[in-house]
């Protein structure tokens, strides 16, 4: 089942109007983040800007996690809002970092794209409505779900999961 109904290309822009509590657990929705262009383009280099700020594009190959198989979440890197993980996460060989489905459906927004000639489904991070990338199914990749959420690595950034603990001789843990 699609999360679009029948296309992905039906669906209308989600606008999620609430906002999670302070203390949200994990996965849940981040609360909205609203900054003034000026500090945006403050606090980001020139290339996050325009890929988060202005829908832009990195080349493919060419970013930090589109061959990373680093167990983790990926975070937002505007705002730092949960928005996938490694569990997800799939080699589609296309060139930026894929996954099937988002941490949490309320943690992305989708944009109706139409941009460059195309008919696309653009994906946004919902607390702080920066670009992440796109999303596609029916392209006959074997996921649960049959979808390609491409995602700019420079739109993200990842928080490796932590080492397990071993306890080692003499430990009483």
């Amino acid at each position: 089942m699609s999360i679009f109904g029948n296309s992905i290309f039906g669906h209308n822009a989600t606008d999620l109007s609430t906002t999670a509590p302070e203390a949200a657990p994990a996965g849940s929705p981040a609360a909205k983040v609203a900054k003034t262009d000026a500090e945006w383009r403050e606090e980001l280099t020139p290339e996050e800007y325009h890929v988060l700020r202005q829908a832009g594009t990195e080349r493919p190959f060419t970013g930090e996690y589109w061959d990373t198989h680093t167990a983790g979440v990926y975070q937002c890197r505007a705002c730092g809002a949960e928005l996938f993980t490694s569990n997800e996460k799939f080699d589609s060989h296309c060139g930026w970092p894929s996954f099937w489905a988002p941490l949490a459906e309320g943690n992305v927004r989708y944009i109706h794209d139409r941009t460059l000639g195309m008919d696309r489904v653009e994906v946004r991070c919902a607390a702080c409505d920066s670009h992440l990338g796109h999303v596609f199914e029916g392209e006959g990749y074997g996921t649960p779900t049959d979808q390609r959420y491409c995602i700019n690595s420079v739109s993200i950034r990842l928080v490796p999961a932590e080492d397990p603990q071993v306890s080692g001789p003499g430990d009483d843990s």
